[in-house]
């Protein structure tokens, strides 16, 4: 029996600034566009099924209730509202692109979760700095909220993504319990240090918590930065 092959849709901002859109810099980064414009959303996720994906990941990363209430001066509903709008955007591409290609495939709808310094935006979300100031009740009490907007939305699963620090992993994997109807993967933005890719890929491999099939971790690795 042949192996199921998953394909995860790309990156979102990417595709968006070759479309002519400015996210470099951007606090919100691409979730701004779906106050702005959630059809150019809408296309690259269709882009992306064309291109053999079946994993939609919403356009939420860097998004947060507090983010968009201080970069667009929205309240909590309007805020919460465009988490159901990023869900959405993927939901219709999906079903019309099964509708007009009579489509086999099982597609998912995998809520992005980024960590709690996309949400800084001073580029601590590559070092975890800001774990060393907060517990993982408090970390657990900034994600939950994002994570309720998007189950409340209808996700399939969330998607952890490039969390800089165990602690945070944690705290997401500790939260997870909370949501018995989601599943998720969870992935690692690692600091060039073999001790701490061992622990990543123990912590992943050996927990036994629930996840949807595979991890990834993302390293920058070489033996020669490594300490002895």
């Amino acid at each position: 029996m042949a192996a199921e092959l998953t394909i995860l849709s790309g990156g979102l901002s990417t595709e968006l600034e070759a479309a002519g859109f400015l996210i470099q810099g951007d606090p919100l980064w691409s979730a701004r566009l779906l106050h702005t414009n959630p059809q150019a959303v809408k296309t690259v996720h269709t882009n992306f099924l064309h291109s053999g994906a079946n994993v939609l990941s919403t356009a939420t990363y860097q998004a947060s209730i507090e983010g968009f209430k201080q970069h667009l001066g929205l309240n909590f509903e309007e805020a919460a509202n465009l988490f159901t709008v990023a869900v959405c955007q993927a939901k219709e591409s999906s079903d019309a692109f099964i509708r007009q290609h009579a489509e086999t495939r099982k597609m998912l709808i995998a809520g992005s979760i980024g960590p709690y310094g996309a949400f800084l935006h001073d580029g601590s979300e590559y070092t975890g700095s800001y774990v060393k100031d907060m517990s993982i009740e408090e970390l657990k009490d900034w994600h939950r909220t994002q994570m309720q907007c998007l189950a409340a939305a209808g996700v399939d699963l969330f998607a952890f993504e490039t969390i800089p620090s165990l602690k945070e992993a944690e705290a997401l994997v500790q939260l997870l319990r909370e949501f018995p109807n989601n599943k998720a993967w969870l992935s690692y933005s690692c600091q060039v240090r073999s001790q701490q890719t061992e622990q990543c890929m123990l912590y992943t491999g050996l927990k036994g918590y629930p996840t949807l099939c595979f991890y990834f971790i993302i390293l920058e690795f070489s033996k020669h930065k490594c300490s002895p």
